[in-house]
This record gives C-alpha cells, sequence and structure tokens, in this order.
C-alpha cells in the first residue's frame, strides 16, 4: 500500500494515494477532468493537453494533470496542503484553446459519424468548448487505411490521441500500428497497409475517443439512441466475458464490453465483438420432421408426438443424449431430469472428448481465477494456445509478463506467438513427465516460485492418454507445491461455455453408460437407436445417420443436417440462461432479443416434450427450474462466486495413472473464428478466417 497525501482540490481537502496522477486525484475528489489521450489502462502519453489544471504554486500555466503524480507536489510556504484548480479563468481558456485545436482539422461529419451520440469529442466540445473557430484556413484530409474486415477507418477525423497505437502495442501485443510524420502532416498508420493481426482489435473502436476508428460490420446500421440495450453473458469461449447486447426488434446489431475486473475487464474478443451477424443467418425457425428421406416443415404438435412416439417405443438402454457447447445450464438441467425419468445412462457434454470427471469439481475449473493470475510468479501452459482458446485470459498473462519482470512463464505444446515471452520447454507428453519426475530448469522454478500456476488446455486432455497426461500435470502440481490452503495453482482451461455447469449438474454417463465418443460409435454400431442432440455440431455428427436422432438447436449446421427431428430452439442472446465459465463463476445470461419465428427457449420446449412422453417434469416456469437445479447444485446459485470449494483437494484422485503417447500436444482450436455454429453463419468472421489464413490477398493494391 503506497502512503497517502493530504491536497485541497477547489478549496475541498482530500486524502489521496501518493502514486496517483493529479487527474486521478482530482477525480477522487469528485471533479470531473476532461480528457483525450489518457486511459486508465494504458501508459501515459501527455499529447492532448484537454486535462489542464492550474496548481498554485506551480508554474504561471496549467498543467498537464495526466503526466505529474501527487508526490511531485510542494507543499505551500508554510507547509500548507498543495492546492489544485480545475475551474479557475486560466484552466478554462486553456481547455477552450486546446478543443480550438483539436478542432482545427476535424471534419463536421456528425451527422454520418457511427460515434455521433456516444462520442468524447462532441460531449467535451460542448461541455469545454468556445462557441466558434477563428480558423479559416483549408482542413487537412488524410488518406483512409486498411485495418482487415472489422475496423472502418475515416481518419481524416483522427486527433492523433495514440490511444490505439498504445493499446495495440501494450495489451494487443502487435505492433502493426504507429504514428507516422510530425506537425501538420502527423497520421496513424498501419505502416504496411495490412489488418491488425490480434484478436483484440474491436477494442480498438472502444479506446478511439472520435470516429477514426468505427465498427465496419455495423457501419450505418443504426444510432445509439435506437437500441435496446442488456448486459449479459458472453458465450464464444469459457471465460464468460461481460458484454453488453444492443438490439433493435427481434436484430441483434452490435455487441460490446462490460466491466468486470476480475474477468475480461473492459474488453473482449473479436469472435465476442462480431458474432452478431451470425445469429440472423441459417437460423432454424420451425420444426421439422424426416419424410420420405426429406426434411419437411412440421407444426410443434407433429414434431412433438413424433419424438415422445419414438421415445415411447424404444427400449431405454438404446436411447441416448448429446449436449453441445452453447447449452444454459437450465436446459442441461431438464434434459437430464428426462433422460433420469426414462431411466437411460448414456449421456455426455463432453463433446471434444476431455477426460475430466464430474468428482470435486476442483478437479476441472480454473481455481487460480482469472484476476487471481496477477499473483502468480511462475506458469507453466501445458498444451493450450491462450491466444485462440482463450484471449481474454491470454491478454491477462500479457499484462502479468508486462508489469512484473520476475515471473516466469514455460510451454508445453505448439509453439506460437502468444503475445509474450515464454521459455519453450517441448512439444509433448515426454517434457512433462520429465518435469512431473523433477527434472529440468523449469522444475526448479516451478518449485522455489512463492504462488506457481499450471495451466492445462484441453489439447492435453482431449486425446485417448488425455487422463494420464492429466494426472501427470496434477503430480506436478503437489511435486511443485502449486496446491496448497492460501492457494491453489492447478487449472483446467476449458473452451466451451457450457462444459463446467453441465459437468456441475452431472450430465456424464451413468452406471455402464457410454460417454460422448461411445454414444457416437454406439449409433453407428445400432447399439443406440435414439439420440438426443441437444446442440451439439462440433463432433463427428455423421457417426449418427443410423440413428433416430432429435436435433434441438438455434443453426442449421452439422447436427441438424443428420436429424430426424429438429426442433428449433433459442440463441444465447434469445433466452435467460445460467452459464458456468471456466473458473467456476456461475453468470447470468439475460435475454436482449426474442427468437425467431416458432423456435422457443430450450427448457420450454424439453418441459413440453416430458409431458408427451409421459415424465412431466416438476417445474412450470424459469423461476421453479432454477429453484430445483440450485437444490441438487448449489454452486450454480452463488451467482458471481468462486472458491466455495472446502475440504482437502485430493490432486492424487485427478486422472489416471498410465503410459502416455509420444504424440506432440496440439491446440484444440484450429481456426478461432470458425469454432461454433453461430460463429460459422457469421460471414464477418468467414472473412476474418479468410483473412488469417491467408486466403484473401488484404494488402492494398
Amino acid at each position: 500500500m503506497s502512503d497517502t497525501r493530504i491536497i485541497k482540490v477547489n478549496g475541498n481537502e482530500v486524502e489521496v494515494q501518493s502514486n496517483l496522477t493529479l487527474l486521478q486525484a482530482c477525480e477522487v475528489a469528485g471533479e470531473e477532468i476532461p480528457r483525450f489521450c489518457y486511459h486508465e489502462r494504458l501508459s501515459v502519453a501527455g499529447n492532448c493537453r484537454m486535462c489542464l489544471i492550474e496548481v498554485k504554486g506551480g508554474p504561471p500555466k496549467p498543467v498537464a494533470s495526466c503526466a505529474q503524480n501527487v508526490r511531485d507536489l510542494r507543499p505551500g510556504p508554510e507547509g500548507q496542503p498543495p492546492e489544485l484548480f480545475t475551474n479557475t479563468p486560466m484552466v478554462k481558456k486553456a481547455r477552450e484553446g486546446v478543443m480550438e485545436f483539436l478542432l482545427i482539422n476535424h471534419p463536421l461529419d456528425c451527422p454520418i459519424c457511427d460515434q455521433g451520440g456516444e462520442c468524447d469529442l462532441q460531449d467535451q466540445a460542448v461541455a469545454y468548448g468556445r462557441d466558434g473557430s477563428r480558423f479559416e484556413e483549408n482542413k487537412r484530409a488524410v488518406e483512409e487505411k486498411h485495418m482487415g474486415p472489422l475496423i472502418k477507418t475515416i481518419m481524416t477525423r483522427c486527433i492523433q490521441c495514440t490511444r490505439c497505437v498504445r493499446f495495440a502495442t501494450e495489451i494487443g501485443g502487435v505492433d502493426d500500428l504507429g504514428l507516422v510524420n510530425r506537425g501538420e502532416n502527423a497520421e496513424i498508420t498501419t505502416y504496411l497497409e495490412k489488418a491488425v493481426e490480434s484478436e483484440l482489435t474491436g477494442n480498438l473502436i472502444d479506446v478511439c475517443p472520435v470516429g477514426a476508428l468505427t465498427s465496419k460490420p455495423y457501419a450505418f446500421n443504426a444510432r445509439p439512441w435506437e437500441l435496446r440495450k442488456t448486459e449479459t453473458i458472453d458465450v464464444m469461449d469459457a471465460v464468460g466475458s461481460n458484454i453488453r447486447v444492443d438490439a433493435r426488434g427481434r436484430e441483434v446489431l452490435r455487441i460490446l464490453p462490460v466491466l468486470h475486473e476480475d474477468i475480461n475487464e473492459e474488453w473482449i474478443a473479436d469472435k465476442t465483438r462480431f458474432i452478431w451477424d451470425g445469429l440472423k443467418r441459417q437460423r432454424l425457425d420451425k420444426p421439422y420432421v424426416r419424410k420420405d428421406g426429406k426434411l419437411s416443415p412440421a407444426s410443434w404438435d407433429e414434431a412433438l408426438e413424433a419424438v415422445a412416439a419414438k421415445l415411447k417405443g424404444t427400449p431405454k438402454e438404446k436411447i441416448a443424449a448429446l449436449v453441445g457447447d452453447l447449452v444454459p445450464t437450465e436446459a442441461v438441467k431438464a434434459l437430464k431430469d428426462l433422460m433420469t425419468s426414462i431411466g437411460t445412462p448414456h449421456m455426455d457434454c463432453r463433446q471434444d472428448g476431455a477426460a475430466i470427471e464430474n468428482g470435486d469439481r476442483r478437479s476441472y475449473l480454473f481455481n487460480t481465477g482469472i484476476g487471481g493470475l496477477e499473483q502468480a510468479d511462475a506458469i507453466l501452459l501445458v498444451g493450450t494456445n491462450p491466444r485462440v482458446e482463450a484471449p481474454m485470459i491470454n491478454a491477462r498473462l500479457r499484462k502479468i509478463w508486462l508489469n512484473n519482470l520476475d515471473v516466469k512463464i514455460g510451454l508445453i505444446g505448439e509453439q506460437k506467438d502468444l503475445s509474450f515471452d515464454y521459455d519453450y520447454l517441448g512439444a509433448g507428453p515426454e517434457t512433462l513427465q520429465s518435469l512431473t519426475d523433477g527434472q529440468g530448469e523449469f522444475f526448479d522454478t516451478l518449485k522455489a516460485a512463492k504462488n506457481p500456476v499450471i495451466i492445462i488446455g484441453s489439447g492435453a486432455i482431449t486425446r485417448s492418454d488425455g487422463a494420464a497426461v492429466l494426472a501427470a500435470a496434477a503430480r506436478l502440481a503437489g511435486a511443485v507445491g502449486a496446491v496448497r490452503d492460501d492457494w491453489n495453482g492447478f487449472n483446467v482451461l476449458h473452451t466451451a461455455a457450457a462444459r463446467v455447469g453441465a459437468l456441475d449438474l452431472g450430465f456424464v454417463p451413468g452406471d455402464s453408460g457410454l460417454d460422448f465418443g461411445g454414444i457416437l460409435t454406439g449409433a453407428a454400431d445400432g447399439k443406440i437407436d435414439v439420440v438426443y442432440n441437444l446442440g451439439a455440431d462440433d463432433c463427428d455428427v455423421a457417426k449418427l445417420k443410423n440413428a433416430f436422432v432429435i436435433y434441438q438447436g438455434h443453426h442449421g449446421d452439422a447436427g441438424a443436417r443428420y436429424a430426424d427431428v429438429i426442433l428449433p430452439g433459442a440463441a444465447y442472446t434469445e433466452q435467460s440462461g445460467i452459464y458456468v465459465n471456466t473458473e467456476g463463476r456461475a453468470q447470468m445470461a439475460i435475454r436482449a432479443a426474442f427468437p425467431p419465428g416458432d423456435a422457443r427457449e430450450d427448457w420450454a420446449i424439453l418441459r413440453a416434450l416430458s409431458d408427451r412422453v409421459g415424465k412431466t417434469l416438476p417445474y412450470d416456469d424459469l423461476f421453479a427450474l432454477r429453484q430445483a437445479m440450485v437444490e441438487t447444485t448449489p454452486t450454480l446459485g452463488r451467482i458471481d462466486q468462486i472458491g466455495v470449494d472446502e475440504g482437502t483437494f485430493d490432486l492424487g484422485a485427478i486422472g489416471t495413472s498410465g503410459n502416455v503417447d509420444a504424440t506432440p500436444f496440439v491446440s484444440a482450436v484450429s481456426d478461432y473464428y470458425l469454432t461454433n455454429s453461430v460463429a460459422r453463419a457469421s460471414k464477418t468472421m468467414a472473412e476474418c478466417s479468410a483473412m488469417m489464413s491467408g486466403a484473401a490477398k488484404v494488402a492494398a493494391e
């Protein structure tokens, strides 16, 4: 904790930490300071001069409050507290002059600018600017820059605050942006006219205080005051970023970040932000029943009767259920209760075949917590590429690497650019095994660390030897002291938003039940006759073609292709539900728009079906369902909480001992932009995928 000082702001005494900037100190005192270049999470540039204030006893001119610290203030001649003023005539005149300079070349674009209505320059020009300009020369114009399919540039509007350059360099970890030339000719550019190659480029739109960088897919679609704004949860990965969905009518038009310090801070990844156009393409908006080998539209009555007749006419041991990666826990609970009442043990949620069980939940959680990573001083990544599997966790790792010069990061797996330096230890399980046996320099690093962290990715545990790899990682965690009463450094990094919630609910095979791969094989071999597929598209669904498949989902993706009955469900923005992120934090998603056509919420479809099957589920509304869910799984009721597990954490019970394969680890995500059915329906994601894979020529001709 840094020491504090007493200062006076506009005559009011306030005690502040001495390491704060004058701008932050004034805001602690309740005074608003205008700014363009200053941003709390970026380095100080001090080049817009909008934050000028007056310091008593200081120089006879205004001071840039973002670039001076409280500790630099001198007391009065008799030891009086330093005094700051934010509303004197000197400050007012200085800010008006700065604003006049900023507007010299800024075009009068407000009526056609996408930033209109939520523009810092508009707001501050009204609050702190003059009512006219004394500048009569011609305005300059700047050539547009190419920044890829996500960012629309109108650089004539740029005020050279350099926020975008600092974000790309410091947080994104890419050197694609910079300021060239000097004085009147200064401009922000991508140097070689190429796209900004980062999974966080959409945040450049948020940090830009003017309309120079705006969203290309959202361009000219809506004004902010037209949109209905709903704070909810992202499901594109297992991080659970907090987001705001802006919709008009039934159509989602943009997605923005919501501040959550412990998860995504104030950033979101590009897939999270730009996925929204996939929500209106290739949608399932009515039930379908296969007749004479062809799927035909049907009424809900027909579809539910067809499903019920098949379920009632099939022996329970020949019925199975699968759960996909985007499903809310309420739907998982309803499907589990329905299958349990039918009497089948064949159910699974581990679509990727991960070797994790639903025993002690700490055995499959990111136990350190995303925010807790900042306390780590040695980190080992095993079989994961967090840059594409969880960009917000990768950004957090980069932040740790930048701010803590002593932190050591090691990687076992694919050698990729993660935006931070790391020690490459090896490609596969043998390297992990040698560390577990106490060999290698990095073992000593982990052993000597105060707070060591081991992060196991899906690429390590979805293999045939995944259980043995997981056991080896757990043994290593025990050997280096990564788990103790005040610290848990054993972490599993999931890639699926629905996975942890489904494991918490126990949606795994019962006694003598088949797992995910076993159900697929059983359907192909004739051991399974009926498969209830709840949104599972990212598996080998072609194996299901010999069985009677009931597909419940929201997009006409792979799962729907082999279905005999399609029950149209709601996407994640169209139903309220609880999702549990990779660190075990239950969060509530709120409906932002209604599903299209005859599509219904997932749990409601299952409740209606249970009536037809004669196994009526004991809840009639969402509240009653959640009550039943929390009774069996209390962690799902602890909204936005982690670290509620008690008792001894037995690392020896994780995984199973056995031989490991020498095959190198490969990341579970091969194409970041096309990981689920919503992404594959998105035109924007297809453009991004083509650009990043080199299929599209993006350099200016």
